[in-house]
């Protein structure tokens, strides 16, 4: 049987100790818990081992999930975002971590400006231009950054990367520099602060903690393996 409350005590010792050798200070990194496809009843597990950020990536699953757990709790969007999701993600969720393209952004700021809300975002970077994935090439959110900022109704607060799918954690870590030194870049020549570096799971993310992470994305970690999804999720 899995002990949830274990898992997390040791997935933040390890950030811990990932910060510490870093020179950084833990309270910077955040750890977001990711409950997709796990039931309510396992997310009130976590909720008695303190933890209060929890990630989903399905919006009709956290429709059906959220509204079954205390209200204090924060939630972060860490999947792809379909359009004709939006407004019913907006509400649920304190920030998005997945915006990956300009499109979706424009979306967002409308849809947001209907509702009366200010999403809190992060743009999603394509470090290594696999086909797979969504999100930004590097060359194409320098190109369209001002377009992006222009959006009133959205606070953009940093860059999220997913590194390609490795066996060794190490193998992650010139992806993370890759996506800080273009946070670094961007605010230098936009004049923009770019505070959130979303990087790091279950496999990397000591390492991520190390390249400078503020909100790592873990799972697999502290739940066990993913459930398969409930008819109708």
């Amino acid at each position: 049987m899995i002990n949830i409350e274990a898992n997390l005590n040791r997935v933040r010792d390890e950030i811990a100790q990932a910060a510490k050798v870093s020179g950084r200070n833990v309270t910077d990194v955040e750890l977001v818990a990711v409950t997709k496809t796990h039931p309510a009843e396992i997310v009130r597990e976590a909720i008695g081992a303190r933890q209060v950020v929890f990630g989903e990536s399905k919006v009709q699953e956290a429709r059906t999930k959220i509204p079954l757990l205390p209200s204090h709790l924060r939630w972060h969007f860490i999947g792809h975002l379909q359009k004709n999701k939006i407004r019913h993600a907006l509400p649920l969720f304190e920030m998005i971590h997945s915006v990956d393209s300009l499109d979706l952004a424009q979306a967002i700021d409308r849809i947001a400006q209907e509702d009366g809300s200010h999403p809190r975002i992060l743009l999603e970077v394509n470090v290594a231009g696999e086909g797979s994935k969504f999100g930004f090439k590097a060359t194409t959110l320098r190109a369209e950054l001002e377009s992006l900022l222009l959006l009133s109704r959205l606070s953009i607060e940093g860059l999220m990367c997913i590194p390609p799918l490795a066996e060794e954690a190490e193998a992650s870590r010139k992806y993370f520099v890759e996506l800080r030194e273009l946070r670094d870049a961007i605010e230098k020549e936009f004049q923009v602060k770019l505070p959130q570096l979303s990087i790091g799971m279950t496999n990397d993310y000591s390492v991520a903690v190390e390249e400078g992470a503020t909100l790592v994305r873990v799972g697999t970690a502290i739940f066990g393996e993913r459930r398969r999804r409930n008819t109708g999720l």
